[in-house]
């Protein structure tokens, strides 16, 4: 049984933007605007939208060559070789999910339960992870017209917000032009890919659109989107809340919705903090849960993540396994309060898979000259051999500025290495002896003609 082909470009440019349109998106923009001068995140954030359309174009031909729910895992795998794409395919989902909806938990937890002190914390991400569990079990139709609802919503709001903001101060900026030193710029930029962190994992949806290239198209257009709101937004808070006080808070846009319009902006925040974990959670479940059914039906994951149900053409198990990390992944950040740590995990393994998307593009355009590719990019190979250069400066900078984020990444990897160098090989190998057993064992007819 395959997944159905419903999803059209609406929904792709929703669910890539979704998947990065997060509450602690929010707390990573204040993070970037601490490392330049006055009001000059903008500057930061636009390049890193720029940077992100390079390894966008890397991963359209990517996909393009090889469109598939397997995404990553068939890129590296053609690209380098089966330990490599297995590592770091696995690695990448992991701390996607574990560092996405782990800071996502604690930013809107800390901002619920300051309203309802009734409610514990934890109890809000049990609801929202269910309620969008649910959708996605039911269909991906389903899951994707809500996502569009709710991210177009979104998008609207907080361009809105920075906006008014915006016309409060009288557009008036502190040095808008003027960042600092290249340190700080570059430490600005590297943080900022967080901000646009999961862009790519649209590409597992490339066996449910009507078009292919509508994931291509869907990238570049939710980057463009992204890359003009969050400078907006970013420039706004800044611009109307003091630095310090924004990054005291781990709920820096209440600060700022607070300061400028009250009470009333507060709720409308809150609604905002409750729209941006949604689309975050549902976008989530939607691509990591195809990833995960793809690597399962080649074997690299127990075959029960396979299973789609047939009734709905949804591969529920795999869903059902992303709730059980989520809700793992946010109790453990409630209790340690380590978000911070989470988002540099993210910037640093985005940074570091857009490096392998680069290679990955000039590798198979060696190895597979003649195939066909519905887009490829142009400038031979200017575009991804940048793409490898900026994002290893970037990831190396994450790494070196944050210690921890480092120990972390490296015993993950560990971790992944030894999965994929024995219980891979054992999926595999049971998978080989059901399939000779299959062949081995006659059919009814057969018995029934060898007993006549």
């Amino acid at each position: 049984m395959r997944l159905k082909r419903v999803l059209t470009l609406r929904t792709v440019v929703a669910t890539s933007a979704g998947l990065t349109l997060a509450s602690s998106s929010f707390v990573a923009a204040v993070s970037v605007a601490n490392f330049v001068l006055g009001d000059t995140a903008w500057i930061a954030i636009l390049v890193g939208g720029a940077l992100c359309l390079l390894a966008a174009s890397c991963f359209s031909e990517l996909n393009g060559l090889l469109p598939t729910a397997a995404g990553l895992r068939l890129y590296f795998s053609r690209a380098f070789n089966d330990q490599v794409s297995l590592t770091v395919s696995i690695l990448y989902m992991l701390v996607v999910i574990v560092g996405v909806i782990g800071a996502e938990s604690y930013v809107l937890s800390t901002v619920l339960y300051d309203v309802f002190p009734a409610v514990p914390p934890y109890a809000w991400i049990v609801i929202l992870l269910l309620l969008v569990t649910g959708m996605n079990v039911r269909g991906i139709k389903i899951a994707g017209v809500f996502q569009d609802v709710i991210t177009y919503g979104l998008i609207a709001s907080i361009l809105a917000f920075g906006l008014i903001a915006l016309s409060k101060v009288n557009f008036h900026l502190s040095a808008p032009l003027s960042p600092g030193g290249a340190t700080g710029i570059i430490s600005a930029v590297a943080v900022g890919v967080f901000l646009f962190v999961g862009f790519e994992w649209v590409t597992p949806l490339a066996e449910e659109v009507t078009q292919i290239r509508q994931i291509s198209r869907g990238m570049m257009i939710a980057l463009g989107i992204l890359s003009v709101i969050y400078a907006i937004f970013t420039v706004a808070m800044t611009a109307t809340v003091p630095k310090e006080v924004l990054a005291a808070s781990a709920a820096p846009h209440i600060a700022f919705a607070r300061a400028t319009l009250g009470g009333a902006g507060v709720s409308w925040m809150i609604a905002v903090s409750l729209a941006a974990t949604v689309t975050t959670f549902n976008a989530g479940l939607i691509s990591v849960s195809r990833f995960m059914y793809a690597s399962a039906r080649e074997h690299a994951l127990p075959q029960v993540f396979s299973k789609i149900s047939m009734r709905y053409f949804t591969p529920w198990v795999s869903i059902l396994a992303l709730l059980l990390i989520g809700l793992v992944a946010s109790g453990i950040t409630l209790l340690t309060h380590r978000y911070l740590v989470l988002v540099y995990l993210a910037a640093a393994m985005e940074s570091i898979v857009y490096v392998l998307a680069g290679l990955a593009v000039i590798s198979l355009r060696r190895k597979m000259p003649d195939q066909n590719r519905p887009y490829r990019i142009p400038f031979d190979y200017l575009v991804p051999a940048l793409t490898l250069l900026v994002f290893a400066i970037l990831a190396v900078t994450v790494l070196v500025t944050n210690p921890w984020v480092l120990v972390y990444l490296a015993v993950a990897f560990l971790a992944c290495l030894v999965y994929v160098n024995t219980a891979v090989p054992y999926l595999k190998k049971k998978h080989q002896a059901r399939k000779s057993a299959s062949r081995r064992r006659p059919s009814r007819a057969a018995k029934e003609v060898e007993g006549k």
